[in-house]
């Protein structure tokens, strides 16, 4: 099925008729399942007055209503006696996942060895759009835990020939970079990056490693922050976007948005009040719904699910590498967003002033925000610290105003808040291992919202 710049030739260059036919014919066939083996849905569809044979093709779903992580946590124990989304039973599960957490009670997913086959197939196919080839070595370090993402790369590995290293966390030993020489690694900006620190004090250079390509999964990034990374490992750097809910997209080399795979997930984008769709181009949340092929089954699925996530798409013409499905941009989430009045600050833009170029002569890379409620009514202070190996040799004021420049480049509206004074911005720079986060169990949060 694969060759050297496909892993579905014909499927990832179908003609868009053809594609958004298939699309549609998809679309009926996961609202028919879902209205015979999902309990939510079937109650949904009763409450709605939706007559699931009148949803014809993928426009038609925007009649229909849009449900939240919070509608699945209703719809399962403790909330239920049963998982409402479950939509097989219990003999035809083959893996129960849950998603991080982070925002309350996990979400559960019931997943069939299908559902398994169908999300390799998503990352088969971007690993092969970025220049993965049998052969490869890849460290994965991304957890192995109860989502979904590194088990997924791992079979996705396996239907291309590639070996894969499952470290999990990337604290692992230097000797696996020297004594296996990996082609590729995965992880996240600051995995990666804290990994090139530890090559290089160990004598033994990123750049000489070997490493052809770096994969970043499951997190946006800043483009300083990617062209930061690939200078210190001298590779390209790869974004790829997914859940624990089956949203996988990713990029192909020319580093042009996120290739969606149509045939298998649909998404639509709404206004960020969920009133209208917004036009392509426009900013919106991505709204997903999953695909299922006639006579497919799914453990568990879900319509119109909205992901909290926001991003735009770029372009539904074929791609320079001759795809053809949706790119877009790069999803922000919204549980890293936090608002100053009406303005809307998201990590990514923080990161992006951080990675400036002119600071990363100082910096490490490794930053923290705090937002807090100033002395004045209607005051907001911005408190940003960052790294640096050698902060007595800085020159903080040039590294004020260097984030500075490049924040209110990101972010226009706030330039006027903090000319005006409503808007403080505090710039520290503090030695390895002063910030914050550093004490923090678990996942750390970039920015943080102390008002």
């Amino acid at each position: 099925m694969a060759d050297d710049r496909h892993y579905h030739r014909v499927v990832e260059t179908l003609a868009r008729p053809d594609l958004d036919a298939l699309v549609d014919e998809r679309v009926r066939s996961t609202v028919r399942y879902a209205q015979e083996h999902s309990p939510f849905y079937r109650r949904w569809f009763e409450r709605h007055t939706v007559r699931p044979e009148a949803i014809r093709e993928h426009e038609d779903l925007r009649d229909l209503p849009v449900i939240s992580g919070a509608t699945i946590r209703r719809y399962q124990p403790p909330q239920t006696k049963e998982f409402c989304f479950k939509s097989v039973p219990w003999e035809a599960v083959f893996t129960v996942n849950e998603t991080s957490g982070t925002s309350g009670i996990p979400k559960s997913f019931f997943l069939t060895w299908e559902d398994w086959e169908r999300h390799a197939e998503k990352y088969a196919r971007f690993f092969v759009s970025q220049g993965f080839r049998t052969g490869d070595r890849v460290v994965v370090c991304a957890s192995y835990g109860m989502n979904v993402g590194a088990n997924t790369m791992t079979l996705a590995a396996r239907d291309l020939g590639m070996a894969i290293v499952p470290e999990g966390k990337c604290t692992f030993p230097v000797r696996v970079m020297a004594h296996y020489r990996p082609t590729a690694v995965i992880g996240s900006v600051f995995k990666l990056l804290r990994l090139a620190r530890r090559m290089e004090a160990e004598g033994f250079p990123p750049r000489s490693a070997g490493v052809a390509r770096l994969v970043v999964g499951g997190e946006s990034f800043a483009p300083e922050s990617r062209r930061y990374l690939e200078e210190v490992w001298g590779c390209p750097v790869y974004n790829t976007y997914g859940s624990t809910e089956g949203t996988m997209c990713g990029e192909c080399t020319r580093q042009a948005g996120l290739h969606v795979p149509e045939d298998l997930v649909h998404f639509d984008f709404y206004d960020p009040g969920m009133e209208r769709f917004v036009r392509d181009g426009e900013t919106g949340r991505l709204v997903y719904t999953t695909l299922l092929a006639p006579g497919k089954k799914a453990g568990t699925l879900l319509i119109n699910y909205d992901t909290e996530d926001t991003c735009s798409v770029v372009s539904r013409e074929r791609c320079g590498c001759g795809r053809t499905h949706m790119r877009i941009a790069y999803p922000r989430r919204e549980a890293e967003t936090v608002w100053i009045g009406e303005i809307p600050l998201n990590r990514v833009d923080v990161e992006a002033a951080v990675f400036e170029p002119g600071n990363m002569v100082y910096l490490n890379g490794e930053y923290e925000a705090f937002i807090y409620g100033g002395d004045e009514a209607g005051e907001t202070v911005l408190r940003v610290s960052m790294e640096s190996l050698d902060p007595a040799r800085v020159d903080a004021g040039e590294v004020e105003e260097t984030f500075l420049t490049a924040l209110f480049r990101s972010v226009p509206d706030l330039l006027a808040a903090y000319e005006d004074g409503t808007l403080r911005i505090l710039c520290t720079v503090t030695p390895p291992g002063g910030l914050e986060l550093h004490r923090a169990p678990g996942r750390p949060k970039r920015i943080v919202d102390r008002r």
